[in-house]
């Protein structure tokens, strides 16, 4: 997402004007400390799909969307929108129509192998979460409209976007599924979203219910996803 070259004289406006940075100040000795820290309270981090019905303050959702909108972009084109539902009719119709797809993928579209992937998870085409969770967010890529830039790398943009949102709402203490029907045309509908967005994530928001289970998984070990050299 680096400029690699200059653009030609008339091409475009000319650059942005420069303020000063305001980094990070965490001495040397303690960097390993607030790396470790951060480590440990993401690795609680894991998929959700029994929520309480606890409603989930307002002001805690504005302040991950928030931080979810800081993540670098292509161009800077910022190509993300946020759609919060928690109106109960509009997570039922989101819910019937997320569940149609799901049986056609569970039923038709998926491989053989694609399913026995997701076998040891439990997973099928019931999505009850999508009611239950006090808020579900959506994540819209905004593409070339009437009113909104061509954007680029969207789906990279997007992507860094969702994984700020995730980590903020795990640090507020939230719990959270990443769920993506596809196709997701009918979000839009839902939505009230005009077809220059499209739709890329569902993101069920709430409290976990008291009992909630997870399955037993286990992340790869360092030396199996780092490489130095």
């Amino acid at each position: 997402m680096v400029r690699t070259s200059q653009p030609s004289p008339g091409s475009g406006p000319g650059p942005l004007p420069t303020v000063p940075l305001r980094p990070m100040r965490v001495p040397a000795q303690q960097a390993e400390d607030h790396a470790k820290s951060f480590y440990e309270i993401m690795s609680r981090r894991r998929t959700v799909r029994d929520f309480d019905s606890r409603p989930v303050p307002g002001a805690v959702l504005e302040w991950a969307v928030r931080t979810a909108a800081t993540a670098p972009s292509g161009a800077h084109v910022q190509p993300w929108r946020f759609v919060v539902l928690t109106d109960p009719e509009r997570k039922r119709r989101l819910r019937a129509a997320a569940e149609a797809e799901e049986r056609e993928f569970y039923r038709r579209r998926a491989s053989a192998e694609w399913l026995a992937a997701l076998s040891p998870l439990g997973t099928d085409e019931h999505k009850p979460f999508l009611e239950t969770a006090p808020a579900v967010i959506v994540v819209f890529e905004v593409h070339k409209g009437p009113h909104t830039p061509r954007p680029y790398y969207t789906k990279e943009s997007v992507g860094i976007a969702v994984g700020f949102l995730l980590a903020t709402l795990h640090q507020a203490g939230l719990a959270t599924l990443t769920h993506t029907p596809s196709p997701m045309r009918f979000l839009n509908e839902i939505c009230d979203r005009p077809a220059e967005e499209r739709g890329a994530y569902v993101i069920p928001v709430g409290y976990p219910a008291p009992g909630a289970r997870v399955p037993d998984l286990t992340r790869k070990e360092l030396d199996e996803v780092l490489i130095r050299l």
